[in-house]
């Protein structure tokens, strides 16, 4: 796919360590909440970023390329590819969002998407701190919001599987979660425990190279699809028996234990 110019219209301080990017995005762009784009960050490298609405992606320094492209200012011209990979699936009428970290920024996009498309949402989202926490405002004008933080600086104290344990699943139609794997793996427990895995929609994180299905990096064991391409969304029932929850590769193509994350 072509690599498209665009220019940064606008920065947005959403924490310490991420930034929200406003692009210029050419009319022949478009895209769903869940999809990503290929973001060449000149001299450095080409990376997947998630898309938090249909022209912004939300950046936070985790390598050498999401750290230069901080450093990016409006003005600025990126390099774009894209989109990739299929979204999330809009079903039912009554939907719950399970968002962690900056798994915030493809499910902000998500709600606002089902909010306008006449959907009742709830949102949980989670964060170690108050002040990661991203996108309140944006969840809480889609719906009801549940906070939690591991430290309870904001909201209840724990963890998001702690409220979502009370709410009562079976009166939603779909669930959707994107996170750190860890978290949504508990999710994914949760809804398999009720046995309604296929309910649930998760965006997963895989080493993602060539964002079109041929390279093989980001396939996942022993089932053998890829994230880039099948995903990032997949369902919870397609995931079940997977090396999700456990482990992911690394670029090298090791095999590296979520607790060493």
């Amino acid at each position: 796919m072509k690599l498209i110019d665009t220019e940064i219209l606008e920065v947005v301080d959403e924490s310490e360590s991420t930034k929200t990017f406003r692009l210029e995005m050419p009319w022949l762009i478009k895209s769903s909440p869940g999809q990503y784009m290929m973001a060449w960050v000149k001299g450095v490298d080409d990376i997947p970023m998630s898309l938090s609405s249909k022209d912004t992606i939300t950046v936070q320094s985790v390598g050498d390329a999401s750290s230069a492209l901080l450093e990016y200012q409006a003005g600025d011209h990126l390099g774009l590819r894209g989109p990739f990979g299929n979204g999330f699936e809009l079903v039912g009428g009554s939907i719950a969002i399970i968002a962690g970290g900056m798994g915030a920024a493809p499910l902000a996009y998500l709600a606002e998407s089902a909010r306008e498309n006449g959907n009742d949402v709830t949102t949980i989202i989670g964060a170690k701190k108050s002040v990661e926490l991203l996108f309140l405002d944006r969840f809480d004008a889609a719906g009801d919001l549940f906070i939690s933080t591991d430290d309870g600086s904001k909201g209840r104290k724990g963890f998001v599987t702690d409220i979502l344990k009370g709410l009562d699943l079976d009166s939603f139609d779909q669930i959707y979660t994107c996170g750190p794997e860890v978290m949504m793996s508990r999710v994914l427990k949760v809804c398999e425990d009720i046995e309604i895995p296929h309910k649930l929609q998760l965006s997963i994180q895989r080493y993602i190279k060539c964002a079109v299905g041929l390279c093989g990096s980001c396939c996942i064991d022993p089932i053998g699809l890829r994230a880039c391409k099948e995903g990032p969304v997949f369902t919870g029932d397609q995931l079940i028996g997977s090396e999700f929850g456990k482990y992911r590769r690394d670029a090298s193509g090791n095999k590296v234990s979520l607790n060493q994350i």
